[in-house]
């Protein structure tokens, strides 16, 4: 059933030249997507405003790739109005375990959506924080880590709340679009050897046509995060809108989305940096859908993918590594 607060995203993806499929066996792991519901609350104005189990199980379908599995990504959706606050990031994990119940059914396709979880969690409760670990393990056989914001100096208490998700074996993903924060990440990462540290989105915002200092200064960024070998980096957001920044391609500023070649000529060099300093066994490609919906649809975003990987003269291991292994075992699926 079309919801009305999606159509004008939906009218506009429906405008795409359609693309043939591209290697359409390919066996794929999506590690980033969110769900949601945000009819009531919009801070940020995604035009995709319901996502849900039908909808990206409708994206999937309709894309003609292979995606196996996917992991849920902490978008906030779904918290409880209830209880401590603490625990209320708990009803996050309750809600993409129930998406994962009923893709489980097989009634909305073969993929194995939230087949991985990552939520949230106040790391400023340091070592208190086990108990809404513990929390989201119990509410989820799903549950893999977090995703939080990263402080400006590894305070006490959030090295505290780190040793309980070492603890654990958890995934630590984290993103912010200031890329010049990832050598504090690799700060962490260092003191955490035990521990995942999932680069999401290419590391920052990813601007085509920022100044050359710039592109400079998230070169350096990627290669010092990319040392730390328990790092591992998510390849894609760089097609969304930052805060009040927005690429040339967003819909907000195209008639119709553009196609794939379009897109790897804007951010081949992006990709091909980031690959090239973590390797393919520790690189993996993310839809991060629906936000990056906003100006591409699924199929032509894994066809871009496809495309990255070939014109980057990857092996068959080396493209199973970025589309589906590093992924399954970064999340333990």
């Amino acid at each position: 059933m079309a919801i009305n607060e999606n159509k004008d995203i939906e009218r506009w993806i429906e405008a795409e030249q359609s693309e043939p499929v591209l290697e359409p066996g390919l066996p794929i792991i999506d590690p980033h997507h969110h769900l949601w519901d945000l009819r009531k609350l919009n801070e940020l104005g995604f035009r995709q405003e319901v996502y849900l189990c039908e909808e990206i199980s409708n994206d999937i379908a309709q894309s003609g790739h292979s995606i196996h599995k996917t992991v849920f990504a902490q978008c906030g959706a779904f918290y409880r109005a209830d209880g401590p606050e603490k625990m209320r990031c708990v009803g996050e994990t309750d809600f993409a375990n129930g998406v994962a119940a009923m893709s489980r059914s097989g009634l909305y396709g073969d993929t194995e959506l939230c087949a991985g979880i990552f939520s949230s969690a106040d790391m400023r409760l340091g070592s208190s924080v086990q108990a809404v670990l513990e929390a989201h393990l119990d509410a989820s056989e799903n549950f893999r880590g977090i995703r939080t914001a990263l402080p400006s100096e590894l305070h006490s208490n959030f090295i505290d709340a780190f040793s309980v998700i070492e603890k654990f074996g958890l995934t630590y993903d984290n993103w912010s679009p200031d890329f010049l924060r990832l050598p504090n990440l690799a700060n962490l990462a260092r003191r955490f050897p035990g521990v995942t540290i999932v680069v999401n989105h290419l590391g920052g915002k990813i601007d085509v046509r920022a100044s050359d200092a710039d592109k400079l200064s998230w070169r350096s960024a990627i290669e010092t995060i990319a040392k730390c070998p328990n790092a591992v980096m998510k390849l894609g957001g760089a097609q969304m809108r930052v805060g009040e920044w927005e690429p040339h391609f967003h819909m907000n500023k195209m008639t119709i989305p553009q196609g794939s070649e379009e897109f790897i000529n804007d951010l081949l060099p992006f990709y091909a940096h980031a690959i090239d300093c973590f390797g393919p066994k520790r690189c993996m490609f993310e839809s991060n859908f629906p936000v990056d919906k906003e100006c591409i649809s699924y199929r032509t975003l894994w066809n871009l993918f496809k495309k990255l990987a070939n014109r980057l003269g990857m092996s068959d291991t080396e493209k199973s590594s970025v589309f589906y292994d590093c992924a399954k075992s970064t999340y333990k699926l």
